[in-house]
């Protein structure tokens, strides 16, 4: 995921910045406590297709 890329999209849901973790090639919104799958390189913003975050995740 370029830089550009990130510095342009938002949560879908709180509007607030994602953070991409490359590992396991989701953006997280800590906001929305969801996690967004990237598949082959495309964001995949929907929340139906997002899953929850842990509150593990979410203090990280």
């Amino acid at each position: 995921m370029n830089r550009e890329t990130l510095a342009i999209l938002v949560c879908p849901l709180t509007k607030k910045p994602l953070e991409y973790h490359a590992d396991k090639q989701e953006l997280w919104s800590k906001a929305a406590k969801l996690a967004f799958p990237i598949r082959d390189g495309i964001p995949i913003m929907l929340p139906d297709e997002a899953r929850e975050l842990s509150d593990l995740e979410i203090d990280s």
